[in-house]
């Protein structure tokens, strides 16, 4: 058998023994799968990740949102609570100053209906963002959607902008109408 320090092993080739050539291709097929199933196994481990991610996130979102909603509610009702009281003391006030109930009750009430019309004013500005008008005049450019049809094309050198604003012009007063006789809403 072997004897101390002797390096080879049984198993293996003789001294002076020729080698075979190892299979190259083989061996590199072999590398390349065992890689692949590592790579697909990281990216289907980075797929749970990510799922168990954006699940969390949905529920603090979801959690934040039901918490958001309970405080506006409250603030809400506390400054409801604190305007009535300003109007009581701002007619109070003014009665103290020499003008009668009925003078004084109308003077609250048209400061209150005056931010009311601001406030009116500002949300409907605000709303009219909901439109995604940018995305629906690109979607048109692109043949999608019921602004298609006086959008330029996506080879055209006018802007959709320009498309829309000329639109505007060429309506005076009459809405254009879909296929089933509805308004479309300008771009």
């Amino acid at each position: 058998m072997s004897q101390v320090g002797d390096d080879r092993t049984p198993e293996g080739p003789e001294p002076g023994a020729s080698v075979p050539p190892p299979d190259q291709l083989g061996e590199a097929l072999r590398e390349l799968g065992a890689t692949a199933r590592t790579g697909l196994g990281a990216a289907g481990a980075s797929a749970k990740a990510m799922r168990s991610l954006v699940a969390a996130d949905l529920a603090l979102a979801r959690s934040a949102l039901g918490r958001a909603l309970a405080f506006v509610g409250v603030a809400i009702v506390f400054g409801a609570s604190a305007w009535l009281f300003l109007m009581g003391s701002l007619v109070a006030l003014l009665t103290t100053l020499g003008l009668s109930w009925l003078l004084a009750m109308l003077i609250a009430a048209l400061l209150s209906l005056a931010v009311t019309g601001y406030a009116c004013w500002r949300a409907m500005h605000y709303f009219d963002h909901t439109r995604l008008q940018a995305t629906r005049r690109q979607l048109a450019r692109l043949g999608i959607g019921d602004l298609a049809d006086f959008m330029p094309g996506p080879g055209s050198e006018e802007s959709a902008r320009d498309a829309a604003k000329r639109h505007e012009q060429s309506l005076s007063g009459r809405p254009k109408k879909d296929e089933q006789g509805i308004d479309v809403a300008p771009p």
